[in-house]
């Protein structure tokens, strides 16, 4: 019978490699959860901007709201018409045609665009105010606001759709 022992020279080293397999697994969990935090980062400002162009989007519909012309309860569509803006969409969150006339939609864009308070990557050609006064229309304002963030590779784009009454 051949007896086992333990060769204590075989044995070194192993305790080191343990505890180096040991840091390395823990070194991935810490990556692991920073890689977590950066995520949570980007998704906390993605919602940020988006609540940001909801409000913008809000505010202008409430200000063309107020600021239509209406005689014996009926909106006037020429005052209506007014608030159009860049209605032409060529490509995606590029905006062309005619600006605005209203001082209103000029004010509102310019806070939208405002370096600091208004939404990232922002310019004039990524707003867009469209009005349908047609009978089929119903006083439809279509507001189409579109941002780039710092790490966005494609513009985003909120829309909001009102009848004004």
């Amino acid at each position: 019978m051949q007896s086992f022992t333990i060769d204590a020279k075989r044995q070194q080293g192993v305790m080191l490699i343990e505890a180096l397999i040991g840091i390395l697994i823990f070194s991935i969990g810490i990556l692991a959860i920073i890689m977590m935090q950066a995520q949570a980062i980007s998704a906390q400002s993605d919602a940020q901007y988006r609540t940001e162009a909801a409000n913008f989007a809000n505010q202008l519909a409430s200000n063309i709201w107020l600021n239509t012309t209406r005689t014996n309860g009926t909106i006037d569509s020429a005052s209506l018409a007014n608030f159009n803006h860049q209605t032409t969409n060529s490509v995606w969150c590029t905006f062309t045609g005619n600006p605005s006339p209203s001082s209103v939609v000029s004010a509102w864009a310019n806070k939208v665009i405002n370096v600091g308070s208004g939404l990232p990557g922002t310019d004039n050609s990524m707003l867009s105010v469209s009005i349908d006064t047609s009978p089929t229309g119903y006083n439809k304002v279509t507001i189409q606001i579109c941002w780039k963030g710092p790490n966005d590779k494609k513009a985003r784009k909120h829309s909001l759709v009102a009848h004004i009454n």
